[in-house]
């Protein structure tokens, strides 16, 4: 109640301030000039009067804070005493939200329950999901939904997580965490300090089987690879889209494929956070953005992996 006391106090300051600057400034004293009198002559014939404000006017002033007092106890405005009426902002926000989440009820409603691919096919699912995506997703994955370096390119063939409608759905709705555990002081007991750097060179070969003929570093990496990245990627690299490991034999590199880059994910880790969205949606617009999602990657002029963006 400290906050509620100091606004109490606050506002009582300024109503008694007010009524007594009225008071002060209106009322006559016996000594003032009169109204015809003035004390300041300009050029001869220029002078200023002493007149009051008429009392109507004063009045006016007056039944304004008498205004503000009814305002006051009628919507409240004295920290948390709530008004007589029992008005505020919050349940006049709510109120209006419960109309208006009627009204997307009823937009949504033909849509619940349908599968991810068969909403891909309607026109009108696909162009409501692309609005959800709009407000919800493209800070991230960019409006295109071509991802940045962090976030997935979701209009290419590539995921992390499994590509089916029902592995999509599962992601918008309940979020993934993918996780890089950081290897940096692990490989470097195993190989020196140079662990590292032979490890990158055997993964960039991955997607490049032909630099491997005559190449050391890449020799040396593969070992390593095989005693600590094998579990989750794979002896091929092909990754594990149960637990999210991405597959390290194509030419997607979500945090970038530079040498830098890849130093950084085996030394440091990384941790990739996709939110979920179930309490913020609700499942049938999740479905939407879920089948619009899926569509950007299941049409017939589906764009090819970009790379440039990784």
């Amino acid at each position: 109640m400290g906050w509620t006391w100091y606004v109490i106090a606050l506002v009582a300051l300024n109503i008694l301030g007010c009524v007594w600057l009225l008071w002060w400034t209106a009322r006559r004293r016996p000594d003032d000039p009169k109204p015809e009198e003035t004390l300041h002559t300009w050029d001869g014939d220029i002078t200023e009067y002493n007149k009051p404000l008429p009392r109507w006017w004063i009045n006016m002033f007056y039944l304004t804070i008498i205004f503000a007092i009814g305002y006051l106890f009628w919507y409240g405005g004295l920290g948390r005493i709530p008004g007589y009426s029992s008005w505020s902002s919050q349940s006049e926000h709510a109120e209006k939200k419960a109309v208006e989440d009627a009204k997307l009820e009823q937009t949504f409603k033909p849509f619940a329950g349908q599968p991810i691919d068969q909403l891909a096919k309607d026109p009108k699912a696909l162009a409501l999901g692309s609005s959800i995506f709009g407000n919800t997703c493209a800070t991230c994955h960019g409006s295109s939904g071509q991802g940045a370096i962090g976030y997935p390119n979701l209009t290419d063939d590539i995921w992390h997580w499994g590509g089916s409608p029902e592995n999509v759905l599962a992601t918008v709705l309940d979020g993934r965490e993918g996780i890089m555990p950081e290897w940096g002081t692990v490989l470097t007991g195993m190989g020196g300090p140079e662990a590292v750097d032979y490890t990158v060179a055997y993964v960039r070969t991955l997607s490049a089987p032909e630099t491997m003929q005559n190449n050391f570093m890449a020799a040396r990496g593969k070992k390593l690879y095989e005693g600590v990245c094998v579990a989750c990627h794979g002896v091929d690299g092909k990754g594990n889209q149960d637990i999210g490991a991405p597959d390290l034999s194509d030419d997607y590199w979500m945090y970038g494929s530079s040498r830098e880059s890849l130093y950084k994910t085996i030394a440091e880790g990384r941790h990739g956070s996709m939110p979920a969205h179930r309490e913020l949606l609700g499942e049938t617009r999740a479905r939407l953005v879920a089948a619009y999602v899926w569509s950007l990657s299941h049409n017939q002029d589906k764009p090819t992996a970009n790379t440039g963006a990784q």
